[in-house]
C-alpha cells in the first residue's frame, strides 16, 4: 500500500477548469447589456467562486482551483493581459472536430514583458483567500509554449525566434515569481502547442521549423522558466489536444516528444490525456526519469458525463505502473470541464460526480 501524498500533485487531481454554473452566464449577458456593472459582475463570480471550492473540498479534492470561471477562454485571458499582447477577433476560429471554435485569439504588438499589475494576481489572492486552510489553492495559467502557436509571434519585431523565446522566458519567470510573492505553491502550465507536436500534422504551425527543432525549442522554453523556480514551489504541466464544447483539435500519442520532453523537462508532474484512443499507449511514460515528476493519468474524461468503469480504470493504472512506478502515478479527467465559457456537454451534477469518483477509485488504488 503506498502512502498518502502531502505534496502535489496529488492522488486524485484535477486539470482546473470547471462548468460556469448558470448565474455566471447570465451575470455576462447583463454586463454585457449594461444592467450591471464590472464590479457587480466580479461580486457574482466571487460568490460562484466561493461555492466551486466549498464544493470541491466535498467531493474530496486536496488541490482545488477557482475553476477558471472568471475567464473566457483558458489561454487568452492570461496572455492578453501581458505587456505587448491583445486580445483580438480573426477572421475564423480554431478548426476542432466537427465544430469551429468562437473567434477570439491572441497576437504580440511589440515586445513581451510581464505586466506586474496582471488581474490574474489580484484574483489569485483573493481565492487563496477563500479557500484558507482547507486545501491548497492551485493556480492554472497557459504554457510559455502557447506562444509559438501560428499567428501570435509578429515577425517585424521579432524576426529572430530566440530573441522572441528569450522574452517569453524572462516574461514567465518573472509571472512564475509574481504568482509566488501571491501565496502560490501549487502552478500549472496547460500546454496544448507541446501535445500537437505529436500530431502526424503539427496543428497550429505556421513557422517553417522542423518537428524536432520545435521540440528542442520547447524543451529550451520549459526549462528556462523553471530555472530559478522556488524549491517549495510544485509546478506541473498539463499536454492537451483541444477541448471546447467536448470536442477535440488532433489526435497522437507521446511517442514524438517523451524522449526529449518526458525525459528532461524540469516539472514537478506530468497531467496526460489518456481517456481514449487518440492518447496512444502508455509505453512513452518509460522516458520518465523513476525519481522524476508525477504522472497524473487522464483516464477519466471530461467531455461527458458518464462514469468509467472502475475495473477498467483499475487495469489501466496498473498498465501504466510498468512504466512508472505505482507511487509516482496518480489519476484525473483528462482535460478541464470548460476550457472555454461554452464549457462541455454535460451536466454540473455529473462533473462533481466524477470528481468524487475519481477521489473514491484513488483511495480504492493507493489506501
Amino acid at each position: 500500500m503506498t502512502k498518502t501524498l502531502v505534496k502535489a500533485p496529488f492522488r486524485a487531481d484535477h486539470v482546473g477548469s470547471l462548468l460556469r454554473p448558470e448565474r455566471i452566464h447570465q451575470a455576462r449577458k447583463d454586463f454585457q447589456a449594461g444592467n450591471i456593472t464590472a464590479s457587480e459582475l466580479y461580486k457574482i463570480e466571487t460568490e460562484e467562486i466561493k461555492q466551486s471550492v466549498d464544493k470541491q473540498i466535498e467531493v474530496g479534492l486536496q488541490a482545488v482551483t477557482d475553476g477558471e470561471i472568471r475567464r473566457r477562454f483558458w489561454h487568452t485571458d492570461f496572455m492578453e493581459h501581458l505587456n505587448g499582447v491583445e486580445g483580438y477577433v480573426p477572421e475564423s476560429g480554431f478548426a476542432f472536430k466537427g465544430e469551429e471554435t468562437e473567434r477570439y485569439d491572441v497576437r504580440v504588438v511589440g515586445k513581451v514583458s510581464f505586466n506586474p499589475e496582471h488581474p490574474h494576481l489580484k484574483d489569485f489572492s483573493l481565492f487563496k483567500e477563500i479557500v484558507g486552510d482547507r486545501a491548497i489553492a492551485k493556480q492554472t495559467i497557459p504554457s510559455p509554449n502557447q506562444f509559438f502557436n501560428a499567428g501570435i509571434r509578429n515577425l517585424e519585431i521579432y524576426p529572430d525566434i530566440e530573441e522572441y523565446a528569450n522574452d517569453i522566458i524572462q516574461t514567465y519567470r518573472d509571472a512564475i515569481r509574481a504568482f509566488y510573492n501571491a501565496g502560490c505553491r501549487y502552478l500549472q502550465l496547460d500546454d496544448v502547442y507541446i501535445a500537437g507536436l505529436n500530431a502526424p500534422e503539427i496543428p497550429f504551425n505556421d513557422s517553417g521549423y522542423s518537428r524536432e527543432k520545435l521540440i528542442d525549442l520547447a524543451l529550451r522554453v520549459a526549462n528556462g522558466v523553471l530555472e530559478d523556480k522556488p524549491e517549495d514551489l510544485t509546478v506541473t504541466t498539463h499536454l492537451c489536444r483541444g477541448n471546447y464544447r467536448s470536442k477535440w483539435a488532433f489526435e497522437g500519442s507521446y511517442a514524438k516528444i517523451a524522449p526529449t520532453l518526458f525525459a528532461n523537462e524540469k516539472v514537478d508532474g506530468f497531467f496526460l490525456e489518456y481517456d481514449d484512443d487518440r492518447s496512444g499507449d502508455f509505453q512513452p511514460l518509460a522516458y520518465i526519469p523513476n525519481d522524476g515528476p508525477r504522472v497524473v493519468l487522464g483516464v477519466f474524461t471530461s467531455k461527458h458525463g458518464e462514469l468509467e468503469d472502475k475495473e477498467n480504470i483499475i487495469a489501466r493504472v496498473k498498465e501504466a505502473s510498468q512504466y512508472v512506478p505505482l507511487e509516482n502515478l496518480c489519476i484525473s479527467p483528462q482535460c478541464g470541464f470548460a476550457s472555454t465559457h461554452h464549457g462541455n456537454i454535460l451536466t454540473e451534477e455529473e462533473q462533481w460526480a466524477k470528481l468524487k469518483y475519481i477521489v473514491d477509485i484513488s483511495k480504492e488504488i493507493w489506501g
